[in-house]
């Protein structure tokens, strides 16, 4: 049924869809290969295509899509699964990739802030620079906390829009 829906759309206009959203990811410091091909699986109504499928649709090469779900797997916002029945791969989009892209954030966080404790110590807290590292350490920590109540008020508030649950 999926199918029939992307049947029916104009092309030329998903096509102008995924390069503005591809350009606004760029934007926001994405590169631009692994942008494309987000929003190509964003956008497409299973949420899952093959390489084959993806270089159709944005017209690149086998080669491309696989460097940019490289990059997008190791961001946590797709995943690689096999078609069943073959040795074909398809690459879907999370159903919550903002969700999980933002909470696998958390390890980067942590790493910084162990990086800016040591920082502080090394400096000195009392010396500008000592001072400034602390202060960023302060911020990644709060950012650290606010995202995990942020995180369980959008479960919540998913959960109310999509009736789904909050896990």
């Amino acid at each position: 049924m999926a199918e029939s829906f992307e049947a029916e759309r104009d092309a030329e206009a998903v096509s102008k869809f995924v390069e503005s959203f591809a350009a606004q990811l760029v934007e926001a410091g994405m590169t631009r290969m692994p942008a494309r091909v987000f929003a190509a699986l964003l956008s497409s109504d299973s949420g899952a295509l093959t390489s084959a499928q993806v270089g159709e649709r944005l017209q690149v090469s086998p080669a491309a899509v696989s460097g940019a779900v490289r990059y997008l797997a190791q961001q946590h916002m797709v995943s690689r699964e096999r078609e069943p029945g073959s040795r074909r791969e398809r690459y879907r989009v999370h159903g919550n990739q903002w969700y999980e892209a933002l909470t696998n954030r958390d390890a980067v966080l942590k790493r910084w802030e162990y990086a800016l404790r040591e920082g502080v110590e090394t400096l000195g807290h009392e010396t500008p620079a000592g001072r400034r590292l602390a202060e960023t350490l302060a911020f990644f920590e709060f950012l650290d906390d606010e995202l995990i109540k942020l995180m369980e008020r959008w479960r919540a508030h998913r959960a109310d829009l999509f009736g789904e649950t909050k896990t």
